[in-house]
């Protein structure tokens, strides 16, 4: 059994697997007469011959350490998460090796922060840490097979 430890996420560190949906650091404009900062186009929605669909997941929770068994890819389409709730949270990440998930990487997004992973790459399930969480979620709808899973050998994540 393979064990890793999460870190905490950074956009360098995530860049190869996608976006982070955080605030800049100073909003691109001023909207609604001033009251509101614009932080613009934080991430691309890939969805190929597609639509883009925004739902809510409601996923139960985990605690470290949790031994990861799952990769998933969604190959035609990006996934964004954004937490809805207060806690931060778990993501797993891998890169793709010929068409298998390679070494996975686990992150711990803090608070208020969401990713947006780019289409084909792989990740492990929704993983709030402790208690069951709120997400929304914008990813792809259409034809085609965009969904991919792969049972690995036990992954050990520790805080």
């Amino acid at each position: 059994m393979t064990t890793i430890t999460a870190r905490p996420i950074s956009a360098a560190a995530f860049a190869p697997f996608g976006e982070l949906l955080t605030p800049k650091d100073s909003p691109d404009k001023m909207i609604n007469q001033g009251r509101c900062e614009r932080h613009h186009a934080l991430a691309q929605v890939q969805r190929g011959e597609g639509e883009a669909i925004i739902s809510i997941f409601r996923s139960q929770p985990v605690s470290l350490p949790y031994d990861c068994t799952l990769l998933e890819r969604h190959p035609l389409g990006s996934q964004a998460f954004m937490p809805l709730g207060p806690d931060a949270w778990l993501s797993i990440v891998a890169p793709d090796q010929d068409g298998r998930p390679g070494a996975p990487l686990a992150f711990i997004v803090p608070s208020g922060m969401g990713v947006n992973l780019r289409a084909g790459v792989w990740h492990g399930v929704l993983t709030p840490l402790d208690r069951p969480a709120d997400f929304l979620v914008i990813d792809r709808e259409g034809s085609g097979v965009n969904l991919e899973e792969v049972d690995i050998p036990a992954v050990t994540v520790t805080g």
